[in-house]
Parts: C-alpha cells; sequence; structure tokens
C-alpha cells in the first residue's frame, strides 16, 4: 500500500523518514519509553535510521505494518509514533514527553482507527505491558473496551513472557467486554 496522510484538526500523521532521525532518538532517551516498549536501550541515531530504512517502508510496501510520524498540525518536528499492524489489527504508540497531555495521541489514536474500520478492519486491537496507566488512558477514551490481563503478544525487552493488559474496539460499536478498565497506578522500577 502506499503510504497516506491522516489529519485532524490538531495532528497530522505522515510516513517518518530519515529527517525525524533526531526527533526520534531524542524521544526514544525518554525513561517511560524505554520501560514501556522494547526499543533498544541505550537508543542511538542509527536505531532511528534503522527504524526508519527497514521497518516504515517495508512494511507500507508488504502491507504489514503502516507507521505513522505523529506531528502537530502546521509543524514538521516528529512528536511522537503510531502504528497498525495488518496481521492482528492491532495498534502501537509511543509519544515525546514534550508533547503529552495535548491530546495528539488521542486523535492520533482515533485517525488510525477509524482509517482501519474505512479499510475493511471489523476490530482493532490494542494491548500495553501491565502497569501502563497512561497508555491505557489513551485506550479507554478511544472508546476501547477493556478485555482483561493475560499474556503479552509482543514479549518483555529479555524475549520472555510478561503480562498485558488488553482491549478490542469494534467497528460496529458494539462494547467488546464489560470488564472495568484497570486503576492501578504504574509501578515502580525495581
Amino acid at each position: 500500500m502506499l503510504p497516506v496522510t491522516l489529519e485532524s484538526a490538531r495532528v497530522r500523521l505522515d510516513v517518518p523518514t530519515r529527517s525525524d532521525t533526531a526527533a526520534i532518538t531524542d524521544a526514544c532517551q525518554d525513561p517511560d519509553i524505554v520501560r514501556w516498549t522494547t526499543i533498544p536501550t541505550p537508543y542511538r541515531e542509527q536505531d532511528a535510521r534503522t527504524f526508519v530504512d527497514a521497518l516504515v517502508g517495508p512494511g507500507w510496501a508488504s502491507d504489514r505494518e503502516y507507521t505513522w510520524a505523529i506531528r502537530r498540525r502546521g509543524s514538521t518536528w516528529l512528536e511522537g509514533i503510531i502504528g497498525y499492524r495488518t496481521a492482528g489489527r492491532d495498534l502501537g504508540f509511543w509519544l515525546a514527553p514534550s508533547a503529552r497531555g495535548a491530546g495528539l495521541m488521542h486523535d492520533a489514536v482515533e485517525l488510525v482507527v477509524d482509517w482501519a474500520f474505512e479499510d475493511g478492519a471489523r476490530d482493532v486491537y490494542w494491548e500495553c505491558y501491565e502497569g501502563n496507566t497512561a497508555s491505557a488512558a489513551v485506550a479507554r477514551s478511544a472508546g476501547f473496551s477493556f478485555t482483561g490481563a493475560g499474556p503479552a503478544r509482543i514479549p518483555g525487552r529479555d524475549g520472555g513472557p510478561t503480562t498485558a493488559w488488553t482491549a478490542l474496539r469494534r467497528a460496529d460499536g458494539a462494547p467488546a467486554s464489560d470488564l472495568p478498565w484497570p486503576d492501578a497506578p504504574s509501578r515502580s522500577a525495581p
């Protein structure tokens, strides 16, 4: 598939490029992004270039994973990343600390989920590592139904199993579950 640009009043989603290397590298120094994702650590500029060259372009070309840069409307600076993997109809995302709390991720999730539904997805799946209350808050506000906790699809940083919170949003708007969302505070790092 050819890359698609999506926009709202607050955000523009387009394809990350090599010119975003500095922004990606800078954001991936954030302890929360390191804690809740499996990005390489330490994260270097070479990792950002590899991400753009080996994942973004080939993902779009193969229809395996569609990755967008999250930018404030009218800006060229990358504030975060959101991706949609077609095999599991699931999305993942991160946002730089300086962009949090402005509604950018909420808009980005809405845009990607609506786009997936228009493209024929019957539902969209979300998961985060157990305890990531910030990610859960985004999914909840975007209309996802909490479906429980269980083994994560994506292994932990060490490659081993870990527990995830999961949720689903159906294209027809019907709730996927009536389970309450967890409200436990994030765990402190050991």
